[in-house]
């Protein structure tokens, strides 16, 4: 039985009214209540004034961004009408600025107003004026100059007019997101260069204007010739074909019973094996998604590029055909088009999916690539070798990244499967320590000398591969390598120019700290180099997150009696004799190896009395270029490097 006082009947059903529809609601109009439902309600004021411009209408866009978050958008349009409209028998400026679906733009399909229009439907503007916590509009037009004020989605006031001093015409809107609407409402200046330089490159000879009232900092982003520009810019001149321009208009339906509309789009694209990049934009707006345009050109280009490798015998025999990613890996292409109607995936408009433009640019790119590939013979071949290439470094390198996964990853019972390695007892990571020694007569004294409890031994046998003059190939078939790799446990970090293998886990690490441990000579260096060369190669996150030690081993082994007194440099030595009354004796650290197991407990083991020298991130670039020095392939640098600096390293009174 339903209890009386909650009855549900007609007086049950609300909508949200006014402001409210936006205020309350904020991710239904602009995708999200954060920071990029916030950018989209920005973006809509400047769509605005673009489409203005590229009706002919004004050449320039000021935007300012003001130190308390509020944003300025000033075009030189015909200026918002807003005064009284006989034909609504209301006035304009509450249509624009109060109506959730008012505007110039809802015929754009029969060519009134706004042909091809960024704005959708006269949501943005009054879906902004809503979320604002003020918005204060200036228009210039018809000699007059027009002001209204909002305040929380309301207006106060009312229209002033008054005559205008200025032959100018435009719009001028200053608001302040409402932070009561959405979580987040500090933009950087960053959207707005990265937004206004899309802008540019896609509405040709638009000149967006930004100013940054933090910085006092102004910035320009024009393109004279759109996205022509914008290819030679990406190109940069280094790519192995020339820049390659196509334009069409056409029209047609998504569905029989559909209406017909206009589509016009322009495209450049050529390859390079430097950059890669593809942009999408309809309407002015990018296709973060793309939609209907991606499907077209991965169809297209597969298509067109397959066919010519087939008809010129390209292939090996039994070859697998190419794929898109081998020709994406070498292709710079934008797209800019425009249509009378548009399907938008969403009202943030990051992926269309009209059919007919899928339809019109899939046989227009076939069509157009097939005589670009007869007209330019050299360019063709150019281009069918370089994404043969890709395709075979890509298949080198997946059966490369099976190979790896088979051999590094397994369950977490590593005994029997890595020589020689010593596991410890716990199995609490935040604990367990692995210590990477030098060789198997290290291995018996740190095996007698640890904590079992929660030190795990591992010896590095034999010569280390230096991983910074090796393929990857060569790396992995390398036991010392992969058994390291083994006993980490979280994989690894590889990037090769057409493909990403990474399979590494942080998560999957079986320890807290990671512990060289190398005799204090010249051998011990080197194998200590070459370790830290493979982990900053193969795992450079293990640097990044602090969790690489070196265990610092004692140069001398002071005497005095029965007492026993290590030092670690000259200077502690120094320090150490100076306070010694009576015999000692002072010998060479002899090595790991020979070190009785107490010795290795108290002077490398020991968390309360060792010396661990933390491997840190910040210096990685600097460490990077010291590595490639010493260990790469520039002979000439290492021997001046050499001739520069090795006195400060070589102890020439050992060489006697």
């Amino acid at each position: 039985m339903s209890n009386q006082n909650n009855s549900y009947n007609n007086e049950s059903i609300t909508s949200l009214k006014g402001a409210d529809r936006v205020r309350l609601r904020p991710g239904v109009i602009f995708g999200s209540d954060g920071i990029e439902g916030c950018q989209h309600s920005v973006f809509e004021i400047i769509s605005n004034s673009i489409d203005e411009a590229r009706e002919g209408y004004g050449n320039k866009i000021e935007i300012t961004l003001f130190k308390d978050g509020a944003i300025q958008v000033r075009d030189y349009g015909r200026g918002i009408p807003v005064d009284f409209n006989k034909n609504e028998n209301r006035f304009n400026w509450e249509l624009v600025f109060c109506e959730l679906y008012a505007g110039g733009k809802y015929k754009n399909n029969s060519g009134e107003n706004y042909e091809f229009s960024l704005g959708l439907n006269g949501l943005g503007t009054c879906a902004t004026q809503y979320s604002s916590e003020y918005m204060d509009v200036v228009v210039y037009r018809d000699g007059f100059k027009y002001s209204l004020h909002f305040e929380r989605g309301e207006n106060i006031g009312g229209l002033k007019k008054e005559p205008s001093n200025t032959k100018l015409t435009g719009s001028d809107i200053k608001w302040r997101p409402d932070i009561d609407v959405f979580t987040d409402i500090n933009i950087t200046p960053d959207y707005f260069y990265d937004t206004l330089k899309k802008q540019a490159i896609v509405n040709a000879g638009l000149e967006f204007i930004f100013t940054d009232e933090s910085t006092g900092e102004t910035k320009y982003f024009k393109y004279e010739n759109g996205i022509k520009d914008y290819a030679n810019e990406l190109d940069g001149g280094k790519g192995i074909t020339n820049i390659y321009y196509i334009k069409n208009e056409t029209s047609g339906r998504d569905r029989e019973d559909k209406p017909e509309y206009k589509l016009k789009f322009e495209s450049v694209f050529c390859f390079n094996n430097d950059v890669n990049i593809l942009q999408y934009f309809h309407n002015s707006s990018f296709l973060e998604y793309g939609g209907s345009p991606d499907k077209a050109v991965k169809n297209a280009f597969v298509y067109a590029i397959d066919k010519y490798i087939k008809q010129n015998n390209l292939y090996k025999k039994d070859e697998k055909k190419i794929t898109f990613p081998d020709i994406q890996d070498s292709l710079i292409l934008i797209i800019n088009s425009f249509s009378t109607i548009t399907s938008y995936e969403n009202q943030t408009k990051k992926s269309i999916t009209n059919k007919f433009i899928q339809d019109a640019m899939t046989d227009f790119f076939r069509h157009q690539l097939e005589i670009y590939f007869i007209e330019n013979k050299m360019e063709a071949d150019k281009i069918a070798s370089q994404i043969l290439a890709n395709k075979r470094s890509r298949e080198t390198a997946e059966k490369t990244r099976v190979s790896i996964r088979k051999k590094l990853t397994g369950s977490i019972d590593i005994n029997n499967r890595v020589e020689k390695f010593v596991n410890c007892r716990t199995k609490d990571v935040k604990r367990r320590e692995i210590y990477i020694v030098e060789g198997d007569s290290a291995l018996g004294s740190c095996k007698l000398g640890r904590d079992a409890e929660f030190q795990a031994i591992m010896p590095v046998r034999g010569k280390i591969l230096n991983c910074l003059k090796s393929d990857y190939d060569k790396i992995f078939k390398n036991d010392i390598i992969t058994d390291l790799l083994k006993v980490l446990g979280c994989g690894v970090e590889i990037k090769t120019k057409h493909s990403e293998m990474n399979s590494f886990d942080l998560n999957q690490l079986k320890w807290s700290k990671i512990i060289i441990c190398t005799d204090a000579d010249v051998d011990g260096y080197q194998i200590r180099t070459l370790i830290l060369t493979m982990l900053y190669r193969l795992a450079p996150t293990l640097i990044k997150e602090k969790k690489v030690f070196i265990a610092e081993s004692p140069l001398f082994e002071i005497t005095s009696g029965k007492k026993t007194y290590f030092a670690y440099s000259e200077k502690e030595k120094s320090a150490i004799l100076s306070k010694i009354k009576g015999k000692f004796t002072v010998q060479r650290s002899k090595g790991l190896g020979v070190n009785q197991p107490e010795m290795m407990w108290e002077t490398t083991m020991n968390p309360q009395t060792r010396r661990l020298i933390q491997v840190l991130p910040s210096d990685a670039e600097k460490t990077q270029q010291v590595f490639d020095l010493l260990l790469g392939e520039n002979l000439k640098g290492r021997k001046e490097h050499i001739e520069e600096e090795g006195y400060k390293y070589i102890d020439f009174s050992d060489m006697s």
